[in-house]
């Protein structure tokens, strides 16, 4: 009888720390993967073309704003070149930074498209042939 409750106070602690270490996750996939950005104050223009709308004309401008006036001091100080609108600059701004290394490596796709679908509510196909009827003269 004495050793039933020394058996529950060694043995049930015990399983319990063994059966909590199978469902927490391994320690390595703790550590997130780096973020895929371009340095605005460092990129040259074949990397700021990496960037999601960004062609070769928008890039050499940002280099050319960057030269004339110095580096930026906050990714939002990229709306200041032509082209850089807030539309825009919501949809590169996960990818911006203006410190540290360039580590976009490859052209991001952007996530939108022009005139790819159709809207809801409007007409997709050819338009209506149809002819008016002639107006009743008085």
């Amino acid at each position: 009888m004495v050793l039933r409750p020394l058996v529950r106070t060694l043995v049930v602690p015990v399983l319990g720390l063994s059966l909590s270490g199978l469902s927490a996750p391994p320690a390595a996939a703790e550590t997130p993967a780096p973020a895929k950005v371009v340095n605005i104050n460092q990129a040259s223009a074949a990397e700021l073309t990496r960037l999601p709308r960004v062609g070769q004309k928008l890039a050499d401008r940002i280099v050319e704003h960057r030269a004339g006036h110095g580096p930026f001091r906050r990714i939002e100080d990229l709306m200041e070149v032509k082209g850089v609108g807030e539309k825009m600059f919501a949809g590169l701004k996960p990818y911006l930074t203006v410190s540290g290394p360039t580590t976009l490596g490859e052209k991001v796709a952007s996530k939108g498209s022009r005139g790819g679908t159709a809207k809801a509510g409007t007409k997709s196909g050819p338009r209506s042939s149809k002819a008016k009827a002639p107006k009743a003269s008085a």
